[in-house]
């Protein structure tokens, strides 16, 4: 049973605007700098396509990612990603080594991950009842789907495409019954956004999927954030290497985007790879952790116990140029 309702677009007022009007900036600049990486632009030709003064998209970017604009487009590069995609692999490895694959809690115990049966799966949501919102999030807005058992649903929303969205979420669990509950939903929000690292205590996550997809989204809950691994990485780990393609289907169809870290996932070699949300986005994701936990790394650095953990941030696509002058 379908019983959908279509919210008005979001106020626009007070946080929610700002947020969203920083990100649509933000993700401007960065297509502008892949459309032009050739004639590499710098900071004041960037500033002046997002309609802003230097100064003030200076602020832009210490406002949204913590950084300067400069600092933040070196998370870019091509050079970077191949690094970081190399480094990466260590901690992958600690994490498997820990045991994070014992029992249903991953992505260093916070999360609790629950598939549905094989008998909820064929009945594809008949007698559940989905409640959803859509929600700000430094990455646009996002419509949070949640059953009794968990965050069954979070996808990135496009302008003016809430309809979408939510067709995408019916197609999910195609007999469910949906209700419009925003306030249910919002400190689900709130908790997932504002950790600025993907991770969330206790947040449970009940979600359909086939046994091979559900094996390859808990080996995403070990990718930590500031980290990445390529699609063979994960074939390798769920102890399927020739089975790359499946792998790369099975990440392009998370149904919990964010929490799920599927845009942690890039080739081998370097290039971004596709995104259900958008490249850009993607991008975007993977450089804002990079910020936040390449900062906590930096300031890390000068401890002899962990001497690497300043190197380790995520990355971003191939044939990326150096950073702007």
């Amino acid at each position: 049973m379908v019983c959908l309702a279509y919210p008005a677009p979001m106020n626009k007022v007070n946080g929610h605007s700002q947020r969203a009007t920083d990100y649509e900036r933000i993700e401007r600049a960065i297509r502008y700098l892949e459309e032009n990486y050739r004639q590499q632009p710098d900071l004041k030709e960037l500033a002046r396509d997002a309609g802003l003064s230097e100064f003030h998209f200076q602020r832009l970017f210490r406002r949204w990612a913590g950084i300067s604009p400069k600092r933040f487009l070196q998370y870019l590069t091509a050079g970077h990603a191949v690094r970081m995609l190399r480094e990466s692999r260590s901690n992958l490895e600690a994490a498997h080594d820990a045991g994070l694959s014992g029992g249903g809690r991953l992505h260093d115990l916070l999360v609790n991950f629950h598939a549905v049966t094989p008998g909820e799966l064929k009945r594809a949501g008949a007698g559940l009842t989905i409640q959803y919102g859509f929600h700000p999030s430094p990455f646009g807005e996002c419509l949070i789907g949640v059953t009794t058992r968990g965050v069954c649903h979070l996808g990135f929303v496009p302008p003016e495409s809430r309809r979408a969205a939510l067709a995408e979420l019916t197609t999910e669990w195609p007999r469910a019954r949906f209700e419009e509950a925003s306030r249910m939903t919002a400190p689900i929000a709130h908790r997932l956004f504002t950790r600025g690292n993907g991770q969330a205590p206790g947040i449970d996550l009940h979600v359909p999927g086939t046994n091979f997809q559900i094996k390859v989204w808990a080996a995403l809950l070990r990718i930590p954030p500031g980290n990445v691994a390529s699609y063979e990485d994960i074939a390798r780990r769920i102890r399927a290497p020739r089975a790359v393609r499946a792998v790369a289907n099975a990440v392009a169809h998370n149904p919990v985007a964010w929490l799920i870290p599927c845009h942690r996932v890039i080739r081998k070699s370097g290039a971004l790879g596709g995104y259900r949300w958008g490249e850009t986005r993607k991008q975007a994701l993977l450089a804002w952790e990079a910020a936040r936990t390449g900062d906590v790394k930096s300031s890390a650095a000068s401890h002899p116990a962990d001497p690497d953990t300043s190197r380790r941030d995520p990355c971003t696509k191939s044939r990326r140029p150096r950073h702007p002058r």
